[in-house]
């Protein structure tokens, strides 16, 4: 991936829609480079993702403006997007630190707290999501039905990885209960969960797991809806446990 230097925005000037006496065009002020952005958002994620980055390593905004070629304000809010994903935490003088990958007891808790919320979330879909919702767990891209191959980089998953998480955000919302979707988005589960999944093999069952999950909200089944998620965290929960 090839990352252009940003240029600074610069606040200075006339603001565009203000009359300015000589009667010419204010000077428009610079959009911000969004794109910039998430491309470097992107290249730090993979690295972590990758654990190209020993655990408690130490980011510098400084060093990786630098490595990337581009300003320090892209990376720190690339920083502070991956602190809000719980990939890095920053410490004070120290900067940010690289969290190290789920261990067997995190792993283990975080499934014993999935299993309260998204089983009940997929019950509730059942009854209160639309038609249209549960044609949206259905991905639009086909390419992203096909599991990508066992022991990828990140860089090779990263479009099933964001879908399997979109999928479980999609459902929770459409549980019709805001303060249960938030629960489980809060847990950004998928990213925790995809930093060991090279190791776990390729992931068709999760595949084949989620169009059960959409096939019993299909038939408005409660019941039914909340014994596929059961067994569809369940499956996942032993998968990645075998990989540790």
């Amino acid at each position: 991936m090839t990352i252009t230097k940003a240029d600074d925005v610069s606040d200075e000037g006339p603001v565009a829609g203000r009359p300015v006496r000589d009667g010419t065009r204010p000077r428009l002020r610079r959009p911000r480079r969004t794109v910039l952005a998430d491309e470097v958002y992107d290249s730090l994620k993979a690295m972590l993702m990758n654990n190209a980055v020993e655990p408690g390593s130490r980011l510098t905004t400084d060093a990786l403006a630098q490595e990337m070629g581009v300003s320090r304000t892209p990376v720190r809010e690339g920083l502070a997007r991956l602190e809000s994903e719980g990939l890095v935490v920053k410490r004070p003088l120290a900067g940010y630190l690289v969290t190290p990958p789920l261990d067997r007891k995190a792993l283990d808790e975080l499934y014993t707290v999935r299993l309260l919320l998204e089983p009940a979330a997929a019950r509730m879909a059942a009854v209160h999501a639309t038609d249209q919702q549960i044609r949206d767990l259905v991905p639009d891209d086909p390419a992203l039905r096909d599991a990508p191959a066992s022991g990828a980089g990140y860089e090779d998953y990263q479009d099933f990885a964001t879908e399997d998480g979109r999928f479980h955000d999609l459902l929770a919302a459409a549980s019709g209960v805001s303060l249960l979707q938030e629960s489980i988005r809060r847990l950004h589960a998928h990213v925790h969960t995809y930093r060991l999944w090279p190791s776990a093999g390729t992931p068709i069952e999760a595949l084949r797991e989620h169009a059960a999950i959409v096939e019993a909200l299909r038939r408005r089944d409660p019941g039914g809806a909340e014994e596929a998620m059961r067994t569809h965290l369940t499956g996942a929960h032993a998968r990645l446990t075998h990989a540790l």
